[in-house]
């Protein structure tokens, strides 16, 4: 029997980074021969990684690498697979002294566009492109299929246990997001909410949930809050389980790619096409970003305000665009149950 390949691949988080890494361990999984695949991330993402069947070992760092260290010392990997190309992730590259693989992060290059709008960065590449790009010197070629989501029958949530109104089709909105400039203000979310005229789950984490109270106390019947009162994995079970999707650049948008969700992706700091991270091979997808902001993108990740005090990018949203859009792509759909 052929000796197995041992590879580790790093990304050590967040939610929607780590799912797309997922076309690499898919690829590498199938297509390279005898392939042992280890996945190391956060402790906190573990619910992100934890059912995929194409990641033999899971490895869950827990702030210090020093035990990490040990194990993957006595693995011999025989590669290493950098996706997170951080100095974390560079000192544990450097202690287990193994051939290593990376990706073009354009770390400059984002610098340069978010501080002086200079656009140096490739047009029309997905992060998902650049990540396959890694493992390319292996003969890994991109499958061309979308991101992978897995969660256990036991995350399902049946469609029968929400409200009568929402068991023949529904909208998910996602209302979170990592920072206050990537999510539309409550009073946007209102106003989209209520020029919908079908049922409505709002999701997102116990963070949201005041935000989730405000927007249902509006005034409008078609709306069951979720956020909060599901796992991440049951979230995903009800994005799985809608019609069609509103949602920030979060985590969850990428995820519905998973089950290609038709999707209206709201961007306000962040940048879809500049830093090529639109939901990947979704066949029915609208992008709403507000154009010609001499501001946009101003940041990678989102920040904790405006850095110009106006957040024109959120304010500025076409709430009908993102309303009717979702509607006609949650008529046009089959539901899921």
């Amino acid at each position: 029997m052929n000796k197995p390949v041992k590879f580790l691949i790093i990304r050590f988080s967040s939610i929607g980074d780590i799912v797309l890494t997922t076309p690499v361990i898919r690829c590498l999984k199938q297509q390279y021969p005898n392939a042992e695949v280890h996945f190391v991330v956060k402790k906190k993402f573990r619910q992100v990684v934890e059912h995929n069947p194409y990641i033999d070992h899971l490895h869950l760092l827990d702030n210090n690498l020093d035990d990490l260290v040990k194990i993957f010392k006595s693995e011999h990997f025989d590669y290493i697979i950098d996706l997170h190309k951080t100095l974390r992730s560079y000192l544990l590259r450097l202690r287990l002294r193994r051939p290593t693989l990376t990706f073009r992060k354009l770390s400059v290059q984002k610098l340069i566009m978010n501080r002086f709008h200079v656009d140096f960065l490739p047009k029309g590449v997905h992060i998902v492109e650049r990540n396959l790009r890694a493992v390319e010197p292996l003969g890994v070629k991109n499958d061309h299929h979308p991101v992978d989501y897995f969660i256990s029958p036991e995350d399902e949530v049946p469609v029968s246990s929400l409200p009568p109104s929402h068991q023949n089709g529904y909208i998910a909105f996602v209302i979170g997001g990592q920072h206050f400039t990537k999510k539309l203000p409550p009073e946007k979310i209102i106003a989209i909410c209520k020029r919908i005229n079908k049922p409505i789950v709002l999701l997102g984490g116990p963070e949201d949930a005041a935000v989730a109270e405000l927007i249902t106390a509006s005034g409008s019947e078609n709306i069951f809050d979720a956020c909060g009162k599901y796992s991440l994995n049951q979230s995903v079970s009800l994005l799985k389980s809608a019609s069609s999707v509103i949602a920030h650049d979060t985590g969850l948008m990428h995820i519905a790619g998973a089950f290609n969700k038709p999707i209206v992706s709201v961007w306000g700091a962040t940048s879809a096409g500049h830093f090529g991270v639109w939901p990947y091979l979704n066949t029915q997808q609208v992008i709403a970003e507000v154009k010609g902001l001499p501001c946009h993108p101003c940041s990678n990740f989102g920040m904790a305000a405006c850095p110009q005090k106006h957040f024109r990018c959120m304010w500025e949203q076409d709430e009908n665009l993102i309303a009717d859009s979702a509607v006609k792509m949650f008529n046009e759909t089959s539901f899921d149950k």
